[in-house]
């Protein structure tokens, strides 16, 4: 449970796919001018996520892997390695998704659709997406639940991204802001300071119980220095007192 909880946060603020590897960032920049049209691809984007990473998980762990098909097809096609495939199946399942979710949001909301525009189409070729799928296959997640896991807390970091942007930015058109910081120059110096904001939340899982055996491990260190330093002094002494002696 703690695993979860600890990837769940890491993934929304620590490792936001906005802030930490700047990922999704044309529809973060060029969606964000209202708050509504923010929530609606960012709820998008959550879905997507959502789904498409525990199903590109599935195909990585029982397809893509070395040996991954002598485990359920038989050990004669353990030597099959169809890794190089992964690119093309992960993006065949993001537009499988991405076109589902536009049929979903032309049905249900036609005022939506049309304030998206291109950029809900755009998603199938969103880097934050595909970076989604591309990060659980390097961490190597180990299990299902994981892979969903990580999905929904990128796809929420990635929300809260764009919705605080576009909250800022509907806000900032009333102040009186300098003419050549207007526009996108402005909206990247808001993005760096909330970046920083967001990365400060490292030290919720940097701490605990992890610090307090360094910290063990330091005093311990000391006093074998302090020791050793006393054992030196004493056997100075003693070759002194023998010179004296002898004198």
């Amino acid at each position: 449970m703690l695993e979860h909880i600890e990837l769940f946060f890491k993934s929304i603020f620590i490792d936001n796919m906005v802030f930490a590897v700047f990922l999704g960032m044309c529809s973060y920049l060029a969606v964000s001018k209202k708050v509504a049209t923010a929530v609606g691809l960012g709820a998008a984007v959550i879905f997507v996520l959502a789904v498409t990473v525990p199903l590109n998980w599935l195909l990585d762990k029982y397809l893509l892997q070395d040996g991954a098909l002598g485990t359920w097809l038989g050990p004669e096609y353990a030597d099959y390695n169809l890794g190089f495939l992964s690119f093309i199946l992960f993006i065949a399942t993001i537009a499988t998704m991405v076109q589902l979710v536009e049929i979903i949001v032309e049905k249900f909301s036609p005022s939506l659709y049309n304030s998206l525009g291109i950029f809900l189409p755009l998603i199938a070729v969103n880097c934050a997406i595909l970076g989604g799928s591309l990060f659980m296959q390097a961490r190597e997640i180990e299990s299902f639940s994981l892979a969903l896991n990580y999905g929904v807390s990128s796809g929420i970091g990635w929300f809260l991204a764009i919705l605080a942007i576009a909250a800022i930015r509907e806000k900032i058109r009333y102040s009186n802001v300098p003419a050549p910081l207007r526009g996108l120059g402005i909206t990247f110096i808001i993005t760096g300071l909330m970046g920083i904001g967001f990365q400060s939340f490292g030290g919720m899982l940097t701490g605990g119980d992890d610090a307090a055996p360094a910290a063990e491990e330091t005093t311990a260190e000391k006093a074998d220095i302090k020791k050793e330093i006393e054992e030196d002094e004493i056997d100075e002494k003693e070759i002194s007192f023998n010179d004296a002696i002898q004198e």
